[in-house]
């Protein structure tokens, strides 16, 4: 059925509401860098092929790279792309993507430093299709093909070359000056949601669709095809709908009453998968590629001296029963997680100790671990620390005689599978002394205090805000184990281990970031969910659920 309308279900809380490709940090999430941004302005290399967290040439707005320069100088060219104008995608309006990143690159959530675009020391233009970029060192090619260059994304010079509304079209971006102007006036452009259908800004793209209808309140969106646009697939569909709801209640009323094409199962309906399989539908997770774990305060001073003992963290996290929950609470729609790297959907970049497992459920290691240490259970039930000290055989330095092993953690409110979890953790490390007070807390604000700000109180030991969601196909971890990240967890080793991972092209560089810190534990590590369990109907075919949420909603179409 050519020209068909398809609705697609928004996940709660999760709209799409920055329109601006150098997405800022408190709109870094996947309403926007999969189902708003990708349908309009394409990046010069797209990461998913299939289900699979790799590279796609096909869907590149760029050739691979040539190398030279000793390695440091990476020389690409564009394929023939056109912008819904009618002008060609140049190598100038890559270079005014890079000029304005550098502007607002403190501003934007994918981030890090001394990353992209702090490593690049030169672009040099080679005609309207060509142009080199020279680095600030020789890095792997496989970390900036997979991580860095994909971040790169082409933006209309033509049209947003302008610091106003009214202002002319010039080469603003060219001094740092000229494109801190711009940035502002672009960044301010897409916080001014209202206007997102009928800016003159965001009607120029690059990409498979248009947007056409927005609301700014709601979230509501809709798109049909660019008609222009040069990719090896048109869209086939006539519009693309993308529908909010104010609880999964009501989404999931919406889905039954046969008002939605894709949607997902919320958690607390998992039982009713059949229903939907029984009428025209497809009941199919969408794994990501991510990671799930417990955040520690490292730097919370009452508990410091806990968690610096490696044998209570283990303890910890040999009484996290993660097949037992995948099984019983998450209804087999779960995945490990055993260290920093995803296990699903599998990649070359898993290690072998990490694909064993270093701290399978094993509540008696974790009793005689914390025995072997000095820590006695009393009538309580409680462990306390009876042999001080720091000796092999004694409880760490800093902790006190008659310490108890005790910790708060906070875990998001409202899902009735992660109450259902942390319950059973709790039990299970009670069984060997841990006391553990659990707190369901609402997600925004959760991390406040984590590290600790000076000045305010440092109440939280270790919180759960849902764990990281790797937008490349590279698990470097430099987004997410570099400090200041992760509970303020510092370790020369892990920084130079992830460093490595930067310069060397061998996977054992991979390997040994990730042996250490699956072995090191800097947070305790938990199973995973799939991004959502989607509800398809039959009748919607090429839909394929890309592990790095990679959406191409062009590949899709409806039969009777």
């Amino acid at each position: 059925m050519p020209g068909a309308t398809v609705t697609f279900a928004q996940q709660v809380g999760n709209i799409p509401n920055y329109i601006f490709p150098i997405t800022a940090v408190n709109a870094f999430a996947s309403g926007n860098l999969s189902f708003l941004q990708p349908l309009l302005f394409r990046p010069l290399y797209w990461l998913g092929t299939g289900a699979s967290p790799v590279l796609n040439p096909q869907l590149s707005l760029a050739n691979a790279p040539t190398f030279s320069n000793g390695g440091r100088t990476a020389t690409i060219t564009l394929k023939h792309y056109v912008w819904s104008d009618g002008t060609p995608v140049t190598s100038r309006d890559v270079q005014f993507f890079l000029n304005l990143l550098k502007a607002g690159e403190q501003n934007w959530g994918g981030y890090a430093v001394g990353d992209l675009p702090d490593n690049i020391v030169s672009f040099v233009a080679h005609g309207q299709y060509s142009f080199s970029i020279t680095f600030n060192k020789v890095y792997a090619q496989q970390w900036l093909l997979n991580n860095q260059l994909p971040g790169i994304i082409p933006m209309p010079q033509q049209a947003w070359d302008k610091t106003s509304a009214g202002g002319a079209i010039g080469n603003y971006d060219q001094t740092p000056a000229g494109a801190t102007a711009v940035y502002n006036f672009l960044n301010h452009q897409s916080m001014t949601l209202s206007t997102y259908a009928t800016n003159p800004l965001w009607k120029v793209v690059d990409g498979p669709f248009h947007l056409t209808s927005y609301n700014p309140t709601t979230g509501y969106a809709a798109f049909v095809p660019n008609k222009r646009y040069a990719g090896p697939v048109k869209a086939k569909i006539g519009h693309l709908i993308e529908l909010p709801f104010t609880s999964n209640t009501a989404e999931f009323n919406a889905l039954r009453s046969g008002a939605v094409d894709y949607g997902y199962l919320p958690t607390t309906d998992l039982s009713q998968a059949s229903y939907f399989t029984a009428h025209g539908y497809a009941v199919q997770p969408w794994p990501g590629y991510g990671i799930n774990y417990l955040t520690i305060n490292w730097s919370n001073p009452q508990v410091r001296p806990l968690f610096n003992q490696l044998y209570i963290r283990q303890a910890l996290q040999l009484v996290v029963d993660q097949p037992l929950w995948i099984k019983d609470i998450l209804k087999g729609y779960g995945y490990p997680v055993d260290g920093p790297v995803p296990l699903v959907p599998k990649t070359p970049f898993v290690s072998p100790l990490e694909a064993k497992n270093p701290y399978p459920y094993d509540p008696s290691r974790a009793s005689s671990l914390l025995a072997a240490h000095g820590w006695k259970v009393g009538s309580g039930g409680v462990a306390t620390c009876t042999r001080p000290g720091t000796a092999s055989n004694q409880c760490g330095a800093g902790i006190a005689a008659g310490a108890p092993l005790a910790f708060n953690a906070l875990y998001p409110s409202g899902v009735q599978s992660f109450t259902a979890e942390w319950e059973v953790w709790k039990s299970n490390a009670s069984k060997v002394g841990i006391d553990l007070t659990v707190i369901p807390t609402p997600l925004p604000g959760m991390g406040v205090g984590v590290p600790c700000i000076s000045g305010s109180p440092c109440t939280k030991d270790m919180v759960n805000w849902e764990g990281w969601g790797f937008g490349s196909a590279y698990p470097d971890g430099s987004q997410v184990f570099s400090p200041p990240e992760t509970g303020g967890y510092y370790s020369s080793t892990n920084n130079a281990n992830i460093n490595a991972t930067h310069l060397s092209n061998s996977s054992n560089a991979v390997f040994r970031y990730e042996n250490y810190l699956a072995t090191q534990l800097p947070v305790i590590w938990w199973p995973n969910a799939p991004s959502q369990i989607s509800v398809i109907r039959t009748t919607l075919h090429g839909v394929v659920q890309n592990a790095l949420g990679s959406f191409t909603p062009e590949y899709w179409w409806v039969t009777k």
